[in-house]
């Protein structure tokens, strides 16, 4: 069996080394705590991060990088993204040149501002083979084998039809993106509407006011996006109103939970205390603001979630803010043609 790696056994990095093993590869799963290494060795299943789902037997737990990443056919990372440069600068010196990596987190590095690709571009050299996988992807639906679809982006055609290659299932379907920064950019700034969703669900808000949060933030999304050289085609497809949809209004967010705490009166730092995930969108909300500074773009939204989870704003003074800003045009954004007859 052809070998291939998982580094990081959250929900994420478990439910994509089952997906990996079912096609019949050799997979290398990778695991920080040796403890949790030695549990899942011994019952083959992931009670903490994705419970209920079997690991298949030819799944190998390891803690060790160089075991993990030495002579195989590709590197998935699933770590969250405020580790990725660390794991990167792990597994260069056993990696080849050839080796393709695939970064499956969603996220920014907080300072530099850089997006996963570009971090691993930074350690492993920048013709390193590089893709990204983004998507509606939630690891307890594909860690049991619902049908899901998903996107891998690269720079190269040749390595994201690999990587779409070594993924594809009857029940992962796998398509192809030329536009690394729009999907990076889709699977990042979802996580902070999907914060905007909670809350406006803890507030006990109704339908209307998710539609216009989730609409008024894709808008948010392509507009930072296409400013950083994003194909706006993209933020339409699978890494964008696709994952904006699952994030938003799933059971399984750990952003929209996150959300729906803070609307309910909690504090950030009791919410992060309670739970032993990521909330992703918490660390890029503070990214963005910075981008959107630089960029000079205008993000009102992502704003007010920056100031909620940063500046203890009240979300209802947030939600009234938003509403009562200076009128605008929906199409300010786009081209109208024949404007004088509009």
């Amino acid at each position: 069996m052809e070998k291939v790696t998982v580094l990081g056994a959250g929900g994420w990095g478990t439910a994509l080394a089952n997906v990996l093993a079912k096609k019949g590869f050799s997979v290398y799963l990778w695991v920080r705590r040796r403890e949790l290494c030695e549990e899942l060795t011994k019952i083959r299943e992931n009670i903490k991060y994705l419970p209920g789902v079997l690991i298949p037997a030819n799944v190998y737990f390891t803690t060790d990088l160089e075991e993990a990443v030495k002579d195989t056919n590709l590197v998935t990372v699933a770590t969250p993204s405020s580790v990725m440069r660390e794991m990167i600068k792990g597994i260069s010196p056993y990696i080849t040149p050839k080796t393709p990596v695939v970064s499956a987190a969603k996220g920014f590095e907080k300072g530099t501002l850089l997006r996963m690709s570009e971090i691993i571009k930074e350690e492993l050299g920048k013709e390193h083979p590089v893709a990204v996988l983004s998507g509606p992807n939630h690891a307890e639906e594909v860690g049991r084998d619902i049908p899901t679809a998903t996107v891998v982006a690269s720079d190269k055609r040749v390595i994201a039809e690999y990587v779409q290659d070594i993924y594809m299932t009857p029940k992962f379907r796998v398509y192809t993106n030329p536009d690394v920064v729009g999907v990076e950019i889709g699977g990042a700034l979802k996580n902070i509407i999907a914060l905007g969703a909670g809350i406006t669900d803890g507030l006990g808000y109704g339908d209307n006011s998710k539609a216009a949060l989730l609409t008024r933030g894709l808008t948010e999304i392509a507009r930072l996006g296409t400013a950083m050289g994003a194909d706006t085609m993209t933020f339409a497809g699978l890494a964008g109103v696709g994952d904006l949809v699952a994030t938003c209004t799933s059971k399984h967010s750990r952003n929209w939970n996150c959300g729906y705490q803070l609307g309910k009166g909690k504090t950030l730092e009791t919410i992060l205390n309670e739970t032993n995930k990521v909330v992703e969108g918490v660390k890029a909300a503070e990214v963005v603001q910075a981008l959107a500074n630089r960029y000079n773009i205008e993000m009102p939204i992502s704003r007010e979630i920056y100031k909620v989870l940063y500046e203890n704003k009240d979300p209802k003074e947030a939600v009234v803010d938003l509403m009562l800003r200076s009128k605008t045009n929906e199409m300010e954004e786009v081209v109208i043609r024949d404007r004088d007859n509009w």
